[in-house]
Order: structure tokens, then sequence, then C-alpha cells
């Protein structure tokens, strides 16, 4: 799995001078590198491109480099609405995403994502692109909150669903989270409001539409 996202990214995912900042601003904070992959967000920006959406929600901002993918894919009419616990890493995002030229389209909401999640929802709020990387425990609850307050169509991507390829090679030690995220992934799969594809770029994807 290694070898063959090496290949993927060294044809697909040509990493920009902006980004390479960002992850450099992630590494002077001492904040944790996990950002996804550069051909995972080159995916997210197509995803979000091809679909149309104009109304995003992400969970998990860490240092603003997904968020970046995302806003380039709706470019100048569309909005971001991301979910971060930490405020630093709200405030590091934030100054991010306004040198790549989106600062006036995101706005952040710090604290637990399922709080602000419900706050959302209470507020009649409707997304049609979501995407999930946060907290691996949670990715279920995460997902039903989503589809809450997902419009008829809208899209929801989650990352590390492979969990380096230890839920699908039982050769791969197990990590922390593979019993978790071999758990979310059966339940997508399965999913009665859900039509979804697991996707093996960067740490996996699975990308659902929600049945309208």
């Amino acid at each position: 799995m290694k070898q063959i996202n090496h290949y993927i990214d060294s044809l697909f995912g040509y990493q920009d001078e902006l980004l390479e900042e960002v992850l450099a601003s992630i590494e002077e904070k001492g904040m944790p590198s996990i950002s996804v992959s550069s051909s995972s967000g080159k995916l997210l920006t197509m995803l979000v491109s091809i679909s149309g959406s104009k109304n995003v929600l992400e969970i998990g901002a860490l240092g603003g480099y997904s968020g970046i993918c995302l806003a380039r894919g709706f470019g100048a009419e569309g909005k971001l609405t991301s979910l971060e616990l930490e405020d630093q890493y709200a405030e590091l995002a934030r100054g991010n995403l306004e040198k790549a030229g989106f600062g006036g389209q995101v706005s952040y909401l710090t604290g637990p994502a399922l709080d602000s999640l419900e706050k959302l929802a209470g507020e009649n709020r409707r997304f049609d692109f979501f995407f999930i990387d946060a907290d691996k425990g949670n990715y279920e609850n995460y997902l039903e909150r989503c589809i809450e307050v997902a419009e008829p169509g809208a899209l929801i991507a989650a990352d590390n669903v492979l969990a380096r390829g230890s839920v699908a090679d039982p050769e791969i030690p197990a990590k922390h989270n593979t019993e978790i995220m071999k758990k979310f992934n059966e339940a997508v799969s399965k999913h009665p409001r859900l039509e979804s594809i697991l996707l093996p770029v960067g740490d996996g994807l699975t990308v659902s539409r929600v049945k309208e």
C-alpha cells in the first residue's frame, strides 16, 4: 500500500508552494503531521468541484491543509464551515486560509464537534459536502450528524478509513484505530441512507452520497 501511494503521489499529488507552507507552519507549531496526503487533497478538490458543492462542512481543521483543498473546489462562490476542537489549530487554519485567499469564505466553530453539529442542526443549517477527519472513535456519530444536516444528494467523505492498510491485510500490525475503522467501514457500506465506495488513496477515503 505504501508503494502504491508513493506512486500515486509522485504522479498526481503535486504539492504547490502554498500547501508546502501550510505543512511547514504545522510543523513549526509542534502540531501533529496528520494532514491529508497530497493526492487525497487533490481528490477532495475534484470532488467538491465536480459535485458543484458550495456549502461545505469540515470536521477537523488542524492547520488548514484540507480546508484549502476543499475551498479550491468551490472557488469564489462557496463557503466552508470548519469544526475544530483546539483553538490554536483553528487560528492557524484561519491564517492559512486567509493566505490562500479564502479568509472571507470560511468560519470556525471550536469545541467538541458533536456539540457544534447539534448547534448547526438547531439553526437548520444545511450542507452539500462533508469531510470527516477528526477523532476516529466518533466517526460513526459524526456520520449520523452529517446526514441530519445534509442536503439531498450531498457527498460525505471520511479519511483514514484503511488505518494504514490494517483493516484489510492481517499481516499488517493492527493500529489503535483498526477495529474502529473496520466497524465504521461496515456501517457506511450498509447504511440505508447512503450510496458509498471506499477509495484506496492516501490512508483510504470513503465517499458517500446521501440518497434523495
